[in-house]
C-alpha cells in the first residue's frame, strides 16, 4: 500500500480497508440487522415504533406484491415520493428485496420537475404520499408510470388528524385521495395483499443496481447516478466502521430531520442506523423549526445530523436555547459547509462538537469525515473513510503539492457506474484510472486532512487572484448583525469578476458600509464584496443548501 498519511487520523479501532465478501447484497446485511436486533424498535413516527422484525415482514409483502401483483421484474425502476414516514424504509426495503431499482423523489417537485424525473429514469411505479399525490396525477397522461400507490400520513398508526392537517397546511398541497387516481391503489392495501411467504427472492449481487439518485439539480437539469448494491454497502460499512467506535452497542437514538430522499440521509443515517442497531425519529417536516424542537425535547436524541442553516434556525429558536443536551453525543454536519461561527456556537449551547462530513451522490454518499474522537470543530471536511482514495489534483489532472488548493478527486468502491444513460457526462466525470471528479475545491495538509475551500464553479477570479466564496462568508457569518449571507461573483469590466454578498439582516440598522467595513478588517481587498444586497431570505435546496446560482440570475436581471 502507498503512503496515505490520513490513516495517521484513524481512530482506535477502525481499519484502513472495509471487506465487503461477508455481504454479496444490500439485502444480505438488512437481513443480519433484522436477525441480530429483532425486537429492537428500527423507526419511531408520530408515536408508533416500527421494530426490525415487524419492518422486515411489511417489506417482504410489499416485496411480494411488487412480484405477484404489479409484475415488476428485476431491474425495474419504482420511484418513491415519499418525506421522511414509516412508508419510506418499508417500501425501499421492499424494492431492494425484489431487485428493484429505487428512485428517490423529492416530493416538494412541482410537475414538471417530476415529469423529467419519471422520464428520464423510465420508472414502472410510483409510491407517494397524499400530499403530493395532486402533482402526480397531473404527470400521469404525460408518463409512462404503469402503477400508483398512495400512502397517508396517518395509516400506519391512529394519532390526532390535526397532525395531518398541520402538515398539509404549512406545505399548501391540495389532498388528492388514493381513489381519485384511476388505477391507483392505497398503500396499506399492498402491503397487505400478499403474505411474505408468497415472496420469491430474486439473485441479488453486488453489482445489483441499487439506486438511480437524482443530483440535486443546482447546476443544471437532475442527472440519474447509478448506484450499485455494492457502492450502497460499501458506504454503509465505511461509516458504520467509522462511528462504531462512539456508537454504544446498546443502542443510539439517532434524530433523521434531512430527507431520506437525499443520499446522505439515506445511506449516512438511515441504512448505516438500521446496521448498527439505532433507533431513528423520523422528522417528516424539519423546516418546521418549534415541530423540530419538540421532538428533540421529547425524544432527546444521542445522534443528530443537521448542516449549517438548520443549525443556525434552531439555535435561533429560544426554546431549542433552553432545552437539556446532555444525552446528545454526536452531532453531524454535511451538505454544505458548516460555518465555524455556527458551529462554535452549536458546541458552546449543547456540548457536541460538529463532526464535518464530505460527500456526494456519485459516491454513494459520505467519502469522508472527522475523526469521531475530535473533541472541537476544526473547519475541515476530516479524511478520507476506509477503502477510500483521495487526491488534489490540477487542471490538468496531476496532484499538487501537500498544503496546496486542487479539485478533489475520489476513488474506490463508493464511485458511481456512471449517470443513467449518459455515457458522454460519465467519460467526463470519472478517468481512465477509476477517480471521480468531484467539482470541489480543497487543500490537503500533511495529516490527511481535507479543508474544502468552494465549489470550483462558484469561485471568483478577482484580477487574476482566486476569491472562494465560503470563506468570505465565514467571515461575515461573525458579524452579529448578519443572520445569514452567500457570496457569488458578478461580471467587471475592471476585475473579470468581483464579489457581491447577499446578506440577511438580524439587526434592521445595519448597512451595506457596516458589512463592507467589517469584511476589510480581516480580508484582503480584492476578496472584500464590493456590493451588499439585503434580502429577506436566501433561495435554498429542500436539504438547505444556498442556490447560489439563483442569486447570480437575480444579479444579471437587475442590469
Amino acid at each position: 500500500m502507498s503512503y496515505l498519511p490520513w490513516l495517521s487520523q484513524y481512530p482506535p479501532g477502525v481499519a484502513a480497508d472495509i471487506d465487503l465478501d461477508d455481504y454479496p447484497s444490500m439485502v444480505a446485511l438488512l437481513e443480519e440487522a433484522v436477525t441480530r436486533f429483532g425486537n429492537r424498535i428500527a423507526f419511531h413516527q408520530f408515536g408508533v415504533d416500527l421494530t426490525y422484525r415487524q419492518l422486515d415482514e411489511h417489506a417482504t409483502r410489499l416485496a411480494a406484491y411488487f412480484q405477484k401483483d404489479l409484475g415488476l421484474k428485476p431491474g425495474d425502476r419504482v420511484a418513491l415520493m415519499l418525506p421522511n414516514s414509516l412508508q419510506h424504509p418499508i417500501a425501499m426495503f421492499a424494492a431492494l428485496r425484489a431487485g428493484l431499482t429505487v428512485v428517490n423523489v423529492n416530493p416538494l417537485y412541482t410537475a414538471p420537475e417530476l415529469e423529467i424525473l419519471i422520464k428520464d429514469s423510465g420508472a414502472r411505479a410510483i409510491i407517494v404520499m397524499e400530499v403530493s399525490a395532486a402533482t402526480v396525477e397531473k404527470v400521469l397522461t404525460r408518463v409512462a408510470i404503469e402503477h400508483v400507490i398512495v400512502a397517508r400520513v396517518a395509516e400506519m398508526q391512529h394519532f390526532p388528524r390535526s397532525i395531518l392537517v398541520d402538515y398539509v397546511v404549512r406545505k399548501k398541497k391540495k389532498l388528492v385521495p388514493p381513489w381519485t387516481i384511476a388505477g391507483a391503489i392505497a398503500f396499506r392495501t399492498a402491503m397487505s395483499a400478499r403474505a411474505a411467504a408468497d415472496f420469491t427472492e430474486p439473485a441479488l449481487s453486488r453489482e445489483t443496481r441499487a439506486l438511480l439518485q437524482y443530483t440535486g439539480g443546482t447546476t443544471g437539469e437532475p442527472k440519474g447516478v447509478v448506484l450499485t448494491h455494492g457502492n450502497v454497502l460499501a458506504n454503509v460499512l465505511m461509516f458504520a466502521a467509522w462511528v462504531k467506535p462512539v456508537f454504544r452497542a446498546s443502542g443510539e437514538t439517532t434524530l433523521v430531520a434531512l430527507p431520506l430522499y437525499h443520499v446522505a440521509a439515506l445511506v449516512c443515517q438511515c441504512l448505516v442506523s438500521f446496521h448498527l442497531g439505532t433507533r431513528c425519529i423520523l422528522v417528516m417536516n424539519p423546516r418546521d423549526i418549534p415541530g423540530l424542537v419538540r421532538d428533540f425535547a421529547t425524544h432527546r436524541p444521542t445522534v443528530f445530523g443537521g448542516l449549517n442553516t438548520l443549525f443556525t434556525a434552531l439555535m435561533n429558536n429560544a426554546e431549542f436555547s433552553a432545552l437539556d443536551f446532555s444525552t446528545l453525543r454526536n452531532t453531524f454536519g454535511g451538505g454544505t459547509a458548516t460555518q465555524p461561527a455556527v458551529a462554535e456556537r452549536w458546541q458552546t449551547l449543547t456540548g457536541s462538537p460538529v463532526l464535518e462530513v464530505y460527500g456526494l451522490s456519485e459516491a454513494a454518499g459520505a467519502v469522508t469525515a472527522n475523526p469521531v474522537t475530535v473533541a472541537n470543530f476544526e473547519g475541515t471536511i476530516g479524511v478520507p473513510l476506509p477503502s477510500t482514495r483521495i487526491e488534489i489534483r490540477d487542471e490538468r489532472g496531476a496532484a499538487v503539492a501537500t498544503g496546496m488548493p486542487g479539485e478533489i478527486w475520489v476513488a474506490g468502491p463508493i464511485v458511481m457506474q456512471g449517470y443513467f444513460n449518459r455515457p458522454e457526462e460519465t467519460a467526463h466525470a470519472i478517468g481512465a484510472d477509476g477517480f471521480f471528479a468531484t467539482g470541489d475545491i480543497g487543500v490537503m495538509d500533511e495529516r490527511g486532512m481535507i479543508r474544502i475551500v468552494d465549489r470550483k464553479k462558484d469561485m471568483i477570479l478577482v484580477s487574476g487572484f482566486n476569491v472562494y466564496p465560503n470563506e468570505v462568508e465565514g467571515v461575515l457569518f461573525r458579524h452579529p448583525g448578519i443572520l445569514e449571507v452567500a457570496v457569488v461573483g458578478v461580471a467587471d469590466s475592471q476585475s473579470g469578476e468581483t464579489p457581491v454578498a447577499f446578506v440577511v439582516k438580524s439587526d434592521s440598522g445595519l448597512s451595506e458600509p457596516d458589512v463592507i467595513e467589517f469584511a476589510r478588517k480581516s480580508l484582503a481587498a480584492y476578496k472584500v464584496p464590493k456590493q451588499v444586497v439585503f434580502v429577506s431570505s436566501l433561495p435554498k435546496t429542500p436539504v438547505g443548501k444556498v442556490l447560489r446560482r439563483q442569486l447570480r440570475d437575480q444579479l444579471v436581471n437587475r442590469t
